[in-house]
């Protein structure tokens, strides 16, 4: 019963053959909280009992049975139709999360095309008169974790700047104000938001 509630739990993030990366976090996570990454790493066989086996046995045996199952099941529950029809032959947990690691992470050619056209994005991006600092900000954290989703180095740093020189100019009191007290070099991105949400 509470496997089956925390499978409808999963069902919100069905990989549909896109943002692989952030997918791929979500089901580790999830996978390590449920104890089924084993089941997911390695293709172990579960040998047949012997003869007379004892109770401790037959319960080690049937668990690790039923951890391959629910591994399964947990990527089968976890993907679209579409997807499903590609995984659904497979035996495995490993095999199914192998063939989707081969048919939908990007190779390093393309993740770092990747990776550009999302640098190029965030320092286009430009905060308009009548955007939030929460929304504007919100809108570069997500192009940022994009950018670490693929493996690459993104700092709070790069943020702050970014926001620095590109809010409107209603905020150039607050960044002033802050100027004076904090080295803004070392500001954290918390810090400055809500200094600048202050002012809103």
């Amino acid at each position: 019963m509470e496997f089956e509630s925390n499978l409808t739990t999963i069902a919100s993030q069905v990989f549909d053959g896109t943002n692989y990366q952030m997918w791929t976090v979500r089901m580790e996570t999830y996978l390590e909280a449920l104890d089924l990454c084993e089941a997911v790493e390695e293709d172990y066989e579960i040998p047949a009992l012997s003869a007379n086996p004892t109770m401790a046995k037959i319960k080690a045996h049937k668990e690790k049975k039923t951890r391959k199952s629910k591994a399964e099941a947990c990527l089968f529950v976890a993907v679209s139709p579409i997807v499903f029809t590609r995984i659904m032959s497979f035996k495995s947990a490993k095999e199914i999360w192998d063939y989707l690691k081969s048919e939908y992470a990007s190779d390093e050619r393309i993740k770092s095309m990747q990776i550009l056209n999302l640098i190029r994005e965030f320092e286009l991006q430009r905060m308009r008169e009548s955007e939030s600092i929460k929304d504007y900000s919100d809108k570069l954290l997500g192009i940022a974790n994009r950018v670490r989703l693929l493996g690459a180095e993104f700092k709070d740093s790069r943020i702050v700047e970014k926001i620095l020189v590109s809010v409107p100019e209603k905020y150039e009191a607050s960044i002033t104000a802050l100027e004076n007290t904090k080295d803004l070099s070392k500001i954290a991105l918390a810090e400055l938001l809500n200094a600048l949400q202050a002012q809103e």
